[in-house]
Formats: structure tokens, sequence, C-alpha cells
């Protein structure tokens, strides 16, 4: 049975960041993600997720500057300081709150810069990161994101993530595999699920529907027979619910539309 966390990110937006983890425990959500944890003390966070009983499953390593549109900056020569720091950081956070997993975003490609030097950078960061979360048992992830939502984004494809994998040679290092960006991409997911899980390669699960990014009911994609799939092949981690609530706009929009969940709880 497929095990969902709820992204605090993008569900809930209708409380206060802190609420939320309080709603998604209502709904039945047994763990959540989101984006970062930073601008919150780690310990108010842990003493939320104690509270509501929930398990804290993946957030992501600083970004750089976000508001001013930088998308991470593992792939950025010259950043390098700034980077570690940010993963010493990323650390400390995932010790206190439990959490096995830092997502790495790969950032923007600076334009200008020739395409192996940008690659070696990144896969120097990674390493570095791997490194750095291992003695913890924290998983480094790689999440490939397409072009439509994040143009110039170093990593946007499946065998592009796996051929990285490689390279870095580190075996805390995993796939972060969003659906709803696999779709927009290359689709063929079934086959591409079914092709990568076996590898080892794949540490979390992310979805959404497309092509709005609403409920995974709602779209193009079909989430019951993939979910059906990753049981049949065993897989027994986590799939994070990254998506805007898009059924409704009553007061409660996120549980109003959980109702593709209620059969999977």
């Amino acid at each position: 049975m497929p095990r969902f966390a709820a992204n605090l990110s993008m569900l809930y937006n209708e409380v206060d960041f802190l609420d939320r983890f309080a709603a998604a425990a209502r709904d039945g959500f047994t763990a959540v993600e989101y984006l970062f944890p930073y601008a919150y003390p780690a310990a108010e966070l842990a003493a939320r997720l104690q509270t509501s009983g929930l398990q804290q499953v993946l957030f992501n390593a600083p970004p750089g500057d976000w508001d001013a549109g930088e998308r991470g900056i593992a792939c950025i020569p010259g950043r390098e300081a700034e980077f570690r720091e940010g993963i010493a950081q990323a650390i400390a956070y995932a010790q206190t709150l439990k959490c096995p997993r830092i997502h790495v975003m790969a950032g923007l490609v600076p334009a200008g810069l020739d395409a192996a030097t940008v690659r070696d950078t990144y896969v120097a960061n990674v390493r570095y990161a791997a490194e750095l979360a291992a003695p913890h048992g924290i998983q480094i992830l790689l999440e490939p994101i397409n072009g439509r939502d994040m143009p110039g984004f170093f990593l946007s494809r499946q065998d592009q993530a796996h051929a990285l994998i490689a390279e870095i040679g580190a075996a805390n290092v995993k796939v972060q595999m969003d659906l709803y960006h696999c779709q927009i991409v290359e689709g063929d997911l079934a086959m591409k699920i079914r092709h990568s899980l076996p590898t080892g390669n794949v540490g979390h699960i992310q979805i959404a529907g497309v092509p709005e990014r609403h409920e995974p009911d709602v779209g193009e994609i079909n989430y019951t027979y993939l979910f059906h799939l990753l049981d049949s092949l065993g897989y027994d981690g986590w799939i994070g619910c990254e998506y805007r609530p898009g059924r409704t706009s009553a007061a409660h929009p996120t549980t109003e539309g959980l109702g593709w969940l209620k059969a999977w709880l």
C-alpha cells in the first residue's frame, strides 16, 4: 500500500505554515515534506512533528537567493563555499527533525559557461554533500525538473539523473522521481518506473496532476494504475503529494480535494 506524505509548501495554504502539521495529521497523513525549514527553529518544527504524530521525510537544502529567482546553486562555479555552508545547515536541521532525505537543487545553468564546467561543479558539490551526510544516515536526492516550470534548470531527465548518480559514485545519492515533472518532459511513466525502481537509485517519489499541477486524480495521468504498479514492484518508500489544490475555492480546499486519497489510507 503506498505511503503518502503531505507537502506543506503546496498543501494547506489556507492556514499558517506551523498549523499545517496538525491539519495534515487530521486528514490522515502520517508524514510530511516541504521546500525549506530555515525560517523556523528546528526545535519548533520537531515539536510540531511530535505533537501531530508525523514523520519528516524530505526537505530541500538552501537554494541560494530564492526570492531573487535562484533555484539551487550546486551547478554554479564560484559558489562552493556557500553551498557547503548550506549543506551543513541542512544536515543540522535533518538531525533535529530525524529526516533521512535532503533534496539538493541543481540550480539554473549560468549563461556563458560551458557544459563541462557546470557538470563538474555539480558532481563535485553533490559528492561533498553525500560525504557529509553519509555518517548521519541521510540520503542526498537529485530531482529532474521540467523546463516549462523552471526554464534553464540543470537537471531535467531521469536518464540524466541516473547517469550522474553513477558518476558521483556515492551509495547515499538517489533520484527524487517526481512523476509530474517526468510526464511533462518524457512521459512513458510506467516504463520509466519499471526501469528505475530495480536499480535501487530511486529514493523518493512525488506526484501531481498534469498539466495544471492540481490533485493527482485530475488530468492526464492514471495514478491509480501507477500506485498499483509501485506496489507490485515492491516500492516501500514515501510518495510526496506536491500539488496545488484546485478542485474547490472553499475555505478548506486541501481537505475537500482529498477524495482521491481516501481509498489508500
